[in-house]
């Protein structure tokens, strides 16, 4: 390597280096500056007796991009859209009832957290129930063919060391162990 070669690729590591050292730096201005853009939270409304309601109603709502965060805790912009529907519904006059009634027209029962029990809701109430008796039956199946598997290999273990015994699976081990104690001692 020559010494223009060289000096070039040395150009290059500290103009790497700096780039470097001027990338962490903005990024750490960012990060200290970031606080002291910060505000102090404002309420949604003017009104305290509205944003008490507006956050009673959002509370039984459920986010239609977070799904599993109400309305209320939201961050979503879908979410800020809904709650201002809400609010502008409240100023209106429409009772917590016909609010609610309005959401699930618009958007179906999943926008409610509990929605009313029909038939158009059975799977999301009882679904979990099922799933779970489901499991169960699975799970008792399994345990049951396992029990016959260990039982035939019990059987296959003492009809190897005894093989007068010749036992199935549906035999009574009890009653051809007896005949066989029985037979041997007549013998």
């Amino acid at each position: 390597m020559n010494l223009t070669q060289y000096a070039k690729q040395k150009l290059r590591f500290i103009s790497l280096g700096w780039t470097r050292v001027l990338g962490v730096g903005a990024l750490s201005l960012l990060l200290l500056v970031n606080p002291v853009l910060a505000k102090e939270a404002e309420l949604m409304a003017s009104d305290a007796q509205v944003e008490a309601r507006l956050v009673h109603i959002a509370d039984e709502l459920r986010c239609l991009v977070c799904q599993n965060e109400s309305l209320a805790s939201s961050r979503a912009d879908l979410a800020e859209d809904l709650r201002a529907q809400v609010r502008e519904q409240i100023v209106k006059g429409k009772t917590d009832q016909e609010i609610k009634d309005y959401l699930v027209e618009r958007y179906g029962d999943f926008v409610l957290y509990r929605p009313a029990v029909k038939p158009m809701t059975w799977l999301l109430w009882f679904g979990p129930f099922a799933c779970l008796l489901i499991g169960l039956v699975i799970l008792l199946m399994v345990i049951d063919k396992r029990n016959k598997k260990i039982q035939s290999q019990q059987l296959a273990t003492i009809n190897a060391t005894v093989p007068d015994l010749n036992l199935t699976p549906d035999s009574d081990m009890g009653s051809h162990a007896q005949e066989s104690v029985h037979h041997a001692h007549k013998e």
